[in-house]
This record gives structure tokens, sequence and C-alpha cells, in this order.
């Protein structure tokens, strides 16, 4: 039977507690959960925000969204609820900060299980030297149309997390059981 998940991502004006969103990414997808084959995506959600407070110059370098971009736009706060309603669990790459943010907009996002692409997959074991989201995508030949743009980062961590490893099991199978602190005895599932 499928389970539906959804990868998140935003970007922010910064990376204080003070700072806000001013794009989200989602992408729904159907897996199978005892083996994490993905089995395709269902709906994606890109949408952008203008913020209440200035971009930090940091933030800008990194996704290039200015004021000008922003100006009038808004989140549609009711697709986004209703993507994160039909969801089961929540995947981001580096999930603490992507649900500091998500959660005060979006509180359904509270109440379903994060997990996190970054440390709920052992890369270094398994070779890489980082586990930033780009390094990890470059290494498995995977390229984007625009790197740190929200659909765009979600859609390439879905298909990092759809990749079979030499075990035979996606890694999205990988982060499943090793976030429910129980994956090696699942194994054998």
């Amino acid at each position: 039977m499928a389970t539906l998940g959804c990868v998140v991502d935003v970007e922010t004006t910064g990376f204080s507690a003070t700072d806000e969103v001013v794009e989200i990414g989602l992408v729904l997808f159907a897996f199978e959960r005892q083996s994490g084959q993905v089995l395709g995506i269902i709906e994606e959600y890109a949408g952008l925000r203008e913020p209440g407070c200035a971009i930090h110059p940091g933030a800008l370098c990194v996704h290039g969204l200015t004021m000008d971009h922003l100006r009038g736009m808004c989140i549609d706060v009711m697709r986004v609820e209703d993507i994160l309603f039909r969801t089961e669990l929540l995947i981001a790459h580096n999930a603490a900060f992507d649900e500091r943010f998500v959660v005060p907009l979006f509180p359904t996002a509270g109440m379903k299980p994060w997990y996190c692409s970054m440390s709920g997959v052992d890369w270094r074991a398994k070779g890489f030297q980082s586990r930033g989201l780009q390094n990890l995508l470059s290494w498995h030949g995977i390229e984007t149309l625009q790197a740190h743009r929200a659909v765009e980062d979600a859609r390439a961590t879905l298909m990092l997390l759809s990749l079979l490893q030499e075990s035979g099991r996606t890694y999205l199978h990988e982060l499943i059981w090793n976030t429910m602190g129980d994956y090696e005895s699942n194994c054998a599932l």
C-alpha cells in the first residue's frame, strides 16, 4: 500500500529566529513504505512570499531572491495546508532549519513527523565528505535547473532519496528506518 510523503524546502530572509520565509517548495509523493521505493510525484507547489523584514546579504547570495522578486507575492495557504494535511510525513534536508520556519506559518506541519535527509542517512560512512545537498547531488550526478530555490531543491532531494544504494535499498528506506530508530532490525522486512 502506498504512503504519501512530502519533501519541503524553504528559502528565507536569513538564518536567525527573527527571519522569515520568502519561498516554499513542496513535493508530495507516493512511496512504498517497506522498500522505500518512490512510486511517483503526486503534486508540487512553489510559492513566493513578500517578507516583512529585509533580506540578509548572506541569504540573498544563496537564493538570489530580492525584494523586487517578492513584492506583492503571497503563498497559497489553502493549497499548502491541503498538501500538508494529506501527507503522512515531512522530509527536509536540514529539517531542523525548515521546520523552525514552516510550523509557525502552517501549524499542520507541526502535527506531522519530520525526517532529516541530511542527518538521517549516514552519508559520511558511505564515503561522502559532505552532507550538503548540492555536494550530494553533484556526487550522484543529479542536476537541478537552479540550486537553492525551494521546489528545485525539494525535487532534487526526492531524486537523491529515490536512488538505490549498493545494499539494494533506497536512501529513503534508510532515512525512514534510521529516523524510526530501528533501521537495522527492520532491514530484513
